[in-house]
Formats: structure tokens, C-alpha cells, sequence
């Protein structure tokens, strides 16, 4: 669709709550007649924003345009949009037909009446008992429960006392219909029906649906269009098809979908060494560039030994119904492959993928990197909310530190450090975590796992919303509570500032 035929644009909103952002930098427009998925897991802000879309939040700053008017002041009452929730929210004590007819008779219309004068004014009158009964029908019919009026809601299985809900929302004709995680309470079987289900009513509405989800198969089954968020932020947008075979950064990869991520580095034109072999790809990035490598299970191709690119073991086998999935071993790497050809345990087979199958990406994390860190009067580095042992010396070549605490140089001038400003660099591999709170010299969160194929790359926030991004080869738990240390001879650190004013 052309940009022309935007319904509703969200301009650098922001939501803060208290010291940290639930939503930030949300920048996005939806088109006239879209279905479009907010998908993230939990706590990413996805449903942050479609209550912000809803008026049930104020945004901290930035702009909701609908039909290009500001609606950030409206309440949600005034707004043409309407909301179907996770929790139904039916009267128990009215039937299918009063709670879908419900908001109708409150709803008045606007109608013009022409005075003695000529003048023209408006007015507002209620639905007509016909008019409430035509809306009802129609309503009923979309959601395939014409048969269903007179019944008791408490009769109703959850699938159909979803559509009374949807049925409820789509009476009152929205300009776009929000959608808060409806399926989550339902059984599998029903879930999966009500996808189809959802997407044909879109199909007669011909209105703007915004669908929030953490379930990446709902979002790829439904969508025109799919926003995956994490961390309160866009990660991608694109279509289910774009998402899945195009993944921006290693997160969307891994959240997306089956995946197999590795370390790579490019050697060549359009040359990418992982695995521990030199892999054809058609991405083109600079040479000895570290970068993310996706490739998808179904992807990979077994080969009888010899005949691949990469020697393999295959260690484990699933049977998935309409596929085999195996798990190979190259080196110390996984690699998991899906197929409907059969293979035995301990083979040993050759693994091939082709170029345009290998998928390249920036790396998210090079290293850890603290541009604010200093020097306290202890000779200490304070970054990320801690105080961590480090050796000064570094700063200078063949400088040294006195019994006294001064920092002196090879010319013989010293200095006194205190407050100076640096900036301290660890590798992820450097970062040790552990269960044992009192073991580091802070704490955080798990907050993203992501598997690379031979370790986690583990990203660990503390209270003070710093982030540490670890490499490990230990599994842990997301919002897992671990202490964070780091040896003093794996802190890096380089001058930020001209360090001749802190001489003494």
C-alpha cells in the first residue's frame, strides 16, 4: 500500500515509568485495512502501546495521529476504535445478543435538521430497536454465531465467548480493531482455529485490525504486516515473509521461528567462515568483518560423508509428523537440521547449505563498551553501577602507580586520577556470572538468551538499567537473578580525556 493511505501513525512515542521506558522511540504507520502484529515476549511494551493506541495510556511523549489528527488527548471513549481484551469481559447476566447490543444503546448518531432560517444543525438521537437489531444480526453473522442469540454466555465455550467479544467490538463499526492477546485462553486446537477464524473476519470487515501476541506462529499465520519488538523498541518490521527469511539481528532470529546462529567471519568477497569451514554467500559486508550467520533447520542439507561442505555427527533425532529433526554435531557446534528423509543416529554425514540460504547480519554486540566510566580515589574503575579492580597502568605505556596511590609516567610526571574519565572495554567471553549473589560485584536480570550454536550470548540488566551482555556456555533461565564479576585483567581501558589537568 501507498503511504497515502495511512489510518494511524505513531511518531516518536515514548512511555516512561518512573526511571526506565516501557515504550521508547516508536516510530510506525498502519494502513487503511491492515492486519498488523505487535509480537515480542513478554514485557517488550507491545501491549504498552496498543493501550497508548487504545487512550488507556498516555504516552510520556510523541505524537498518535489518526486519519492525521492528534488523538494522544482523547479518551478512549472518543476515539473510533474498540478493544477486544485476553479476559472476555461478558455480562453474565445478559445473553449473546444484550452484551453485543449493549454499547449500541448508550451509542447516539448525529443527524442534521434544517431550521425555519435555512440554517442546518446537529443532532443526536439514539439507534432505532431495528437499527440495533440489523447491526446485531450482522455482527453475529461474521462471527458465525446467527444461531446464538438467546443464549446464556455462561454456556458458551471460550472459542465462542471470544467471538461474542470480537462480535461486541465490530458492532460499533471501529475505524480499527485492537486486539489484546484474545486467543491466550484458549486450548491449542481452538487457538489454531480461531486464526483462520480472525483472518476471515478481517477478510469482511475490510477494517484496520492491530493484534498484539507473543505466539510467533499467530503472527505468521495472520499478519500483512509484523512489528517485532524487544526491550520496548522496534527490532523489524516487514511482512511474516520478510521476517522470516530476512531477520534484522540475532534476537528477531532466534525469537522467530527455529534457527541456527553462529559467529562468523567474512574472509572474502561474499565469503563467510563459520563452522570451521569457508561458506558462498551472497551478503557483502567488509572483509574480516565479525558478523551473526542464520540459517534455518530446514535449510541445511545431509549429504553421505565426503559430499558436503562440513563433516558432521548426527547425535539426536526427533520425528515431528511431517518431518525428521535432527541435531549434528560439528566440532563443538550444533547445528539442528529438519527433513523428511531418515538418518541414523552416530552417522557420520557432510552438511551442505546454499549461498543464498546463508543469512548475514551486523553483530548486535562486539563487546561490552562503558563510555562513562572514571577513576575514583582508590585507583578503582566505576561503570554500570559498580566498582570494579582494575590495573591503571594500562592508560599510559610504562607508566606506573606509587605507594602512595599516584600515577606516574615514563617522563616522571604524576598524577592523581581521581574522577578522571575513560572508557572501559570488557570482551563478552570476560564476564563471569554466577547464582552465588554475593559472588560479584553486582546483580540483574536475564532478560534475552540467545544460542549460538556453541555457547549463549546471555544479556544480564541490573537495577540501574545496565546491561551486561555475557558469552557462556552454562544454560540459564530468562529473569534468572545473578551476581556479575569480572577479572581485573580482563577490563580494557583508554583514555577519554587529556590527562595533563590531573597532574599534580
Amino acid at each position: 500500500m501507498a503511504k497515502k493511505d495511512v489510518i494511524l501513525e505513531l511518531i516518536n512515542v515514548n512511555k516512561k515509568y518512573e526511571d526506565s521506558y516501557a515504550v521508547e522511540n516508536f516510530n510506525l504507520y498502519v494502513n487503511k485495512g491492515e492486519f498488523i502484529t505487535f509480537l515480542g515476549p513478554s514485557g517488550c511494551g507491545k501491549t504498552t502501546t496498543l493501550r497508548m493506541i487504545a487512550g488507556f495510556e498516555k504516552p510520556t511523549s510523541g505524537q498518535i495521529l489518526l486519519n492525521g489528527k492528534d488523538i494522544g488527548s482523547l479518551p478512549p471513549y472518543k476515539r473510533p476504535l474498540n478493544t477486544v481484551f485476553q479476559r472476555y469481559a461478558l455480562f453474565p447476566h445478559l445473553d449473546v445478543y444484550d452484551n453485543i447490543a449493549f454499547g449500541l444503546k448508550f451509542k447516539k448518531v448525529a443527524y442534521e435538521v434544517t431550521k425555519k432560517d435555512g440554517t442546518k444543525v446537529t443532532k443526536y438521537r439514539k439507534f432505532t430497536r431495528e437499527e440495533v437489531d440489523a447491526k446485531v444480526t450482522k455482527a453475529l453473522k461474521i462471527v458465525d454465531l446467527e444461531a446464538f442469540e438467546s443464549r446464556d454466555v455462561s454456556t458458551l465455550s471460550g472459542g465462542q465467548q471470544q467471538r461474542v467479544a470480537i462480535a461486541r467490538a465490530i458492532v460499533n463499526e471501529p475505524e480499527i480493531l485492537l486486539l489484546d492477546e484474545p486467543l491466550g485462553a484458549l486450548d491449542l486446537k481452538m487457538r489454531k482455529e480461531m486464526q483462520l477464524e480472525l483472518k476471515e473476519m478481517h477478510r469482511k470487515l475490510g477494517i484496520t485490525f492491530i493484534y498484539v501476541t507473543h505466539d510467533q506462529e499467530e503472527a505468521l499465520t495472520m499478519s500483512d504486516m509484523i512489528v517485532v519488538m524487544e526491550d520496548g523498541q522496534i527490532q523489524q518490521i516487514g511482512t511474516p515473509l520478510d521476517i522470516y527469511n530476512e531477520p534484522k539481528n540475532a534476537f528477531v532470529a532466534d525469537f522467530i521461528g527455529e534457527s541456527n546462529i553462529y559467529v562468523g567471519t567474512m574472509i572474502g568477497n561474499k565469503k563467510v567462515r563459520f563452522l570451521g569451514t569457508t561458506w558462498e554467500c551472497i551478503d557483502d559486508f567488509p572483509v574480516n568483518q565479525k558478523v551473526d550467520v542464520v540459517v534455518r533447520p530446514e535449510d541445511v542439507i545431509i549429504k553421505p560423508l565426503g559430499e558436503g561442505a562440513v563433516k558432521a555427527k548426527i547425535v539426536n533425532k526427533i520425528f515431528k509428523g511431517i518431518h525428521y529433526q535432527f541435531t549434528a554435531m560439528v566440532g563443538n557446534n550444533e547445528v539442528l537440521i529438519q527433513t523428511t528423509a531418515d538418518h541414523e543416529v552416530n552417522t557420520e554425514v557432510s552438511l551442505s547449505i546454499e549461498p543464498d540460504l546463508i543469512q548475514i547480519m551486523n553483530r548486535a554486540y562486539d563487546a561490552n563498551i562503558y563510555q562513562d566510566a572514571y577513576i575514583n580515589k582508590n585507583n578503582k574503575v566505576v561503570f554500570a553501577g559498580a566498582t570494579w579492580d582494575c590495573d591503571i597502568t594500562q592508560l599510559v605505556n610504562g607508566s606506573s602507580v606509587d605507594e602512595k596511590g599516584y600515577f606516574s609516567t615514563p617522563d616522571g610526571k604524576k598524577y592523581d586520577l581521581t574522577d578522571l574519565d575513560v572508557i572501559a572495554t570488557i570482551d563478552m567471553k570476560d564476564i563471569e556470572i554466577s547464582d552465588d549473589l554475593e559472588d560479584g560485584n553486582i546483580t540483574g536480570q536475564i532478560i534475552q538468551m540467545v544460542w549460538k550454536g556453541d555457547h549463549y550470548q546471555v544479556i544480564v540488566r541490573t537495577e540501574e538499567e545496565e546491561d551486561f551482555v555475557v558469552d557462556t556456555e552454562w544454560t540459564w533461565n530468562e529473569l534468572d537473578t545473578v551476581s556479575v564479576k569480572i577479572p581485573e585483567s580482563k577490563i580494557k581501558l583508554t583514555l577519554k580525556e587529556d590527562i595533563s589537568k590531573y597532574e599534580i
